[in-house]
């Protein structure tokens, strides 16, 4: 398919001027961590059901997500003080926000910290915070909420994106790109959190596709500061945000459906949506490669950076797009690890993105400048962002 020729936009490691940059990361999750073995019989128990015909589907499906171990914020203490939460029917949405405006902003806030920690530089030298999460709903929202706890100056411009599911990591370091490069000198802070406490429910046959959030979602949150021009003493640049782009696909909006309802978040999710994804995978990286002005296309000389939606969607991406098996091994190790965490997703696979990139420097094994980040979420929306690996 020919190679990249990048010869124009930069091949050194060094970020190019203006150009916005991922200086650190960090991230965050909840005590409670599940072992995918012990789910099915703990989330039966906690929820008083003994459908066996329900809990087999569960089994099925436990073992096609690929996913290992999660953590969540529900436990055993609040299920003792909210047990309605595990019965069908009743009026909970006040509990589930109470329980989940509060967990949200916790794990924010953690995130948020190591990521400054590994920053190196101080807090007062924020002046954005961009805030994303798809598990809380309050005014003020959790932006405000987030600043408060971290003792962000109130100076601080604050941009709220609620309600983007898994495509609000990706969507989130778009708006971030934007703000830093339009704002010399600026530091973002961008920050995810999510819970599946909003959406939990007690299985159900009129409900399948609770099953499958049950199967593969998991909490936590996640953290990165972004800016142009890295100062050379003070701050370490790890990913170069290129060029970025979104695209909706006509049509598609009940594809990923969702709705805020007395009993807390119903989803529904089409069959279809892994087929649709590769249906327009390639025409969109096709299109953001070239707004990159890259001259051609190697998509195996190229890293890549997807949120892991689940196992069908990483399979069908790597089978349209003839993509080497070791590509999308860190959004594999990310789903392994976390679950589909959302919108946080995007933060732990660019965290293993840059342990293995490491790795294959350390054994002399040449890795890829280029690559591309992806996320896909309701709309059915694609976002991407060319991006560079530029962590030295």
């Amino acid at each position: 398919m020919g190679s990249i020729d990048a010869t124009e936009l930069g091949s050194e490691k060094k970020p190019n001027p203006g150009k916005a940059t991922i200086l650190a990361i960090g991230k965050a999750f909840p005590q409670q961590l599940v072992m995918q073995e012990y789910l099915v019989d703990g989330y039966f128990k906690t929820t008083n059901c003994d459908d066996p015909e329900l809990k087999q589907k569960l089994t099925r499906l436990c073992k096609t997500t690929t996913v290992k171990t999660r953590y969540v914020v529900m436990s055993e203490e609040i299920l003792n003080k909210y047990p309605e939460l595990a019965t069908e029917g009743g009026s909970t949405v006040k509990q589930r926000l109470d329980i989940c405006n509060d967990a949200v902003t916790e794990m924010a806030v953690e995130a948020s910290r190591a990521c400054i920690e590994n920053w190196g530089r101080s807090i007062s030298d924020i002046t954005h915070l961009v805030y994303v999460s798809s598990s809380e709903a309050r005014l003020p929202g959790g932006d405000l909420y987030l600043a408060k706890g971290l003792g962000l100056s109130p100076e601080t411009h604050r941009v709220l994106l609620y309600f983007v599911g898994c495509s609000g990591g990706v969507a989130g370091l778009r708006v971030a790109k934007d703000i830093a490069e339009n704002n010399p000198g600026s530091r973002v802070l961008l920050a995810t959190s999510e819970t599946t406490i909003i959406g939990f429910k007690p299985p159900s046959a009129d409900r399948p596709y609770d099953l499958v959030g049950v199967a593969l979602f998991g909490d936590g949150a996640g953290a990165m500061i972004i800016g142009s021009d890295p100062d050379p003493v003070r701050e370490k640049p790890l990913f170069e945000l290129h060029t970025a782009i979104q695209n909706f696909l006509p049509d598609t909006e009940k594809t990923i459906d969702g709705k805020l309802t007395e009993q807390g978040i119903n989803f529904t999710l089409s069959r279809e949506l892994p087929q649709i994804i590769e249906d327009n995978v390639d025409s969109f990286c096709k299109k953001l490669i070239g707004k990159a002005g890259l001259a051609h296309k190697d998509y195996n000389q190229m890293f890549w950076a997807v949120h892991p939606g689940g196992p069908a969607i990483l399979n069908r991406m790597e089978k349209r797009l003839n993509l080497s098996p070791e590509k999308l091994s860190p959004s594999r190790r990310a789903l392994m690890d976390y679950g589909n965490a959302s919108s946080n997703s995007i933060v732990y696979v660019l965290e293993y993105m840059l342990e293995e990139s490491r790795k294959a420097r350390n054994m002399n094994e040449g890795g890829n400048e280029w690559g591309l980040i992806l996320a896909f979420g309701p709309g059915v929306t694609f976002e991407g962002i060319v991006a560079r690996n530029i962590d030295v």
